[in-house]
């Protein structure tokens, strides 16, 4: 991949972890306030609800990948099975140390964020990108743009 290739699909995994972000926080905010749950369940549900969110979005249209999907998120929850334990238990003891659970929430995405997309980019997804149908379309379309 070219650097302009890797820095389009930076920009990518950026524009979905926002909208995966957006998702989270929305759902945070609505169990922060409609229940008396305390920080850790309100965390764990809205952070499964982006991650499956973030993970199709970036499979298909970031790393464009074909691989299999079950090896693949069995990879993402591999990654989880760690980040989500040590960012349970420091937003918990951030938020009981009254640090405002809405800032506790963003440091721990903006960790996540930077984490998952290496661990995506360069372990998960790193035989295949570029391998879906979509990739396939793309390559096709700039050949043929080649050579007219």
């Amino acid at each position: 991949m070219t650097k302009k290739e890797e820095c389009w699909q930076a920009f990518k995994f950026l524009c979905f972890s926002i909208s995966a972000g957006v998702i989270q926080i929305g759902l945070f905010t609505l169990l922060n306030e409609l229940t008396n749950w305390a920080y850790w369940p309100c965390y764990i549900i809205s952070l499964v609800a982006s991650v499956v969110w973030n993970f199709t979005f970036n499979r298909h249209y970031t790393f464009k990948s074909a691989d299999n999907v079950p090896k693949c998120m069995s990879l993402v929850f591999a990654y989880y099975v760690v980040f989500t334990p040590l960012s349970t238990l420091w937003g918990q003891a951030m938020a009981d140390a009254n640090i405002n659970e809405y800032i506790v929430t963003i440091f721990t995405m903006v960790i996540n964020f930077v984490t998952e997309f290496l661990y995506q980019r360069y372990f998960v997804f790193r035989k295949s990108l570029n391998t879906n149908k979509r990739a396939k379309e793309h390559i096709n379309f700039t050949n043929k743009d080649v050579q007219l």
